[in-house]
């Protein structure tokens, strides 16, 4: 840009007035346009920094003991904040039936550091609960039913990995609890079991849904959400060598598409700029040789 600028001085000592106010006038235009440019260089360089610097903040993972998603009145239960950094700040919050979104420790909950603890639960306590950082991160959110009634079902509280088995449990508030019971999936009966349980071989994306029980003379248990992550497997050709993930591999999806986005933008915006300065250089003079 600068060396296109110079060969333009060069031309000042033998061009005429009219030449040189154009070359003035394309001079003034060149180091504006490269000076925008600059700026938006600048510009763009800084804003890829906030994003990536925002959007591959720790992460922390909800966990929950006993792992399961439903709960008799008066069962206790315990969820803590797995985090990879501790000065995060991480907390328990959660919203219930009664819509109120706190965190452990405001009218719910015993807080111990990135932990909560609940010693009686009540069928109030039904919602879904999730990890909250102090810069505003959170997890992925769990949902946990509080049952009143004398039926649960026992079934993973966090996603299942596509390909492993899943373990059903049809429980009775009180003895005995391996009894017949009926399992649905969606509202329609998948099968019943003598003792209670049933087991889902190799799980697959078609296996996710709306899982309930029925025990005959005790009752229903509430419906809950069984999800089933995919698994990606490596394609056949790929190198056997592992190498060193990627920055980009931590970045969420979301902000990948907001870099790219700004990416084509900012090519666009150059291809126009290189247009216009070109057809700034090779516009007529006014100078007629007939003249």
């Amino acid at each position: 840009m600068y060396l296109h600028v110079y060969s333009v001085i060069r031309e000042e000592t033998t061009a005429t007035e009219e030449e040189r106010w154009f070359n003035y006038e394309l001079i003034t235009a060149v180091i504006y346009s490269y000076q925008r440019h600059r700026m938006d260089v600048t510009s763009l360089l800084w804003l890829l920094f906030l994003m990536l610097l925002c959007c591959s903040t720790n992460q922390a993972r909800l966990t929950v003991s006993p792992s399961r998603s439903q709960l008799f009145t008066g069962d206790s239960v315990s969820l803590s904040c797995e985090e990879d950094d501790s000065s995060a700040g991480w907390t328990l919050r959660r919203n219930t039936t009664r819509g109120q979104m706190r965190r452990c420790g405001d009218g719910w909950g015993k807080p111990a550091g990135s932990s909560c603890s609940i010693t009686y639960v009540i069928t109030l306590d039904s919602g879904v609960y999730w990890c909250e950082s102090r810069e505003g991160s959170t997890s992925s959110i769990i949902n946990i039913t509080v049952s009143g009634g004398s039926v649960i079902l026992q079934s993973p509280v966090l996603p299942v990995m596509e390909g492993h088995d899943v373990i059903l449990h049809c429980q009775t508030k009180s003895p005995p609890s391996k009894l017949p019971a009926d399992f649905y999936k969606d509202g329609s009966l998948i099968r019943t079991e003598p003792t209670g349980h049933m087991t889902i071989h190799h799980v697959t994306k078609s296996d996710e849904g709306l899982y309930k029980c029925n025990i005959s003379s005790h009752g229903e248990s509430p419906p809950s959400w069984i999800s089933v992550t995919a698994l990606v497997l490596p394609t056949s050709g790929a190198p056997t060598q592992t190498s060193p993930p990627s920055p980009l591999a931590f970045v969420p999806t979301e902000c990948v598409f907001i870099l790219v986005l700004h990416l084509v933008v900012f090519c666009v915006y150059f291809i126009c700029l290189l247009l216009m300065v070109s057809s700034y250089r090779h516009r007529p003079t006014g100078n007629d040789p007939s003249d």
